[in-house]
């Protein structure tokens, strides 16, 4: 019975490895494109994968270890100040573009660090509650430290970003940063993922009072999960900054918080995947229903809804994640050997 079985488990690896391929192939074509798109194509994809680099720093608390953050927005603000303070005429200082990438994504892992002590023995609403409150101290501090932040005008004139000598001018030249910024984060998240961290995280978002009578230290661990997010985030804020090359407090509202948790609900809590196609749908869905401006919200709304009610687990569940992708390239199945 064995030896008839060997024979038939090859060609379905093959088929399994041949998915996994052309998979690959489907997204380098994809990316491939995207230079020879219009500008404004181009701008779309940079704020689609702007949202899909937020969406992999928060599905790392919400989605690996369980803690509802509606604050997350604060730690992107945080990094794109860095970039407006230190590269602007605001101070006179003109520090470069890979030199403050690193310096906003430690002031956001420190500033994660800072929310996650005082909320560390809180869970469920109360946890989104003061997280939420959290984002809007932030929002409030940057609108009226008037002679820090220039207040609700925001810092404009900033410097033009410049990787190795070659001056970031074009969406299409931070289309190729935010791409490795999204693959290099996601790569970490996923291996973060996959490590003894991991699975302290795993365990605390299935029951935080087992995981601490097991032996897991649950205070470093949701620490670690609030630095390494809050960094992802202000590595965001600094590439956002210099793309957009103007800051103000109206870019970090409730309302960006918001959509950021949507995008890791509607595309799929605790895979990276599902936050690509989830900020695809969020940001790609109202530009295309721009022409109908009095109803884009409605329909947006609508399609929402019906999303989270036919798909509650998400459009790419947990299980349909980078995981299952390697898998399909050894051909087999997740989990068989």
């Amino acid at each position: 019975m064995q030896t008839q079985a060997l024979p038939a488990a090859a060609p379905a690896a093959r088929t399994l490895r041949l998915r996994g391929i052309a998979i690959l192939l489907a997204a380098a074509v994809l990316i491939g494109l995207v230079p020879y798109l219009g500008s404004y194509a181009i701008r779309v994809v940079d704020s689609v994968l702007i949202y899909t680099l937020l969406g992999i720093g928060l599905n790392l608390v919400v989605g690996y270890a369980g803690l509802l953050d509606l604050g997350f927005v604060a730690f992107y603000a945080v990094g794109a100040y860095s970039y407006a303070l230190l590269a602007s005429p605001q101070f006179g200082i003109h520090l470069p573009f890979l030199l403050v990438l690193p310096i906003g994504a430690g002031l956001g892992a420190c500033f994660g660090i800072l929310l996650g002590i005082p909320v560390l023995r809180l869970r469920g609403d109360y946890l989104a509650v003061v997280t939420l409150g959290f984002g809007e101290i932030i929002r409030v501090l940057l609108n009226n430290a008037d002679a820090l932040t220039n207040g609700p005008q925001g810092v404009i004139g900033i410097d033009r970003a410049r990787v190795f000598g070659i001056a970031l001018s074009r969406p299409v030249d931070f289309f190729w940063v935010l791409l490795v910024a999204c693959l290099v984060c996601g790569t970490l998240v996923y291996r973060l993922e996959r490590s003894l961290l991991g699975q302290a995280w795993a365990a605390i978002r299935e029951d935080q009072d087992a995981a601490r009578g097991v032996g897991i230290n649950t205070t470093r661990a949701k620490l670690a999960a609030f630095a390494i997010s809050a960094a992802i985030g202000g590595l965001a804020g600094v590439i956002f900054a210099a793309f957009q090359r103007y800051v103000s407090p109206d870019s970090f509202s409730l309302n960006e918080s918001i959509l950021i948790v949507l995008i890791i609900v509607i595309g799929g809590v605790g895979n990276i995947f599902g936050v690509l196609l989830g900020a695809v749908v969020l940001v790609l869905l109202p530009e295309l229903l721009r022409e109908f401006a009095a109803y884009r919200m409605l329909v947006l709304g609508l399609v929402m809804a019906t999303l989270i009610v036919l798909r509650p687990q998400g459009l790419l569940p947990r299980n349909l994640g980078p995981g299952e992708l390697l898998s399909l390239l050894r051909g087999r199945r997740r989990g068989s050997r």
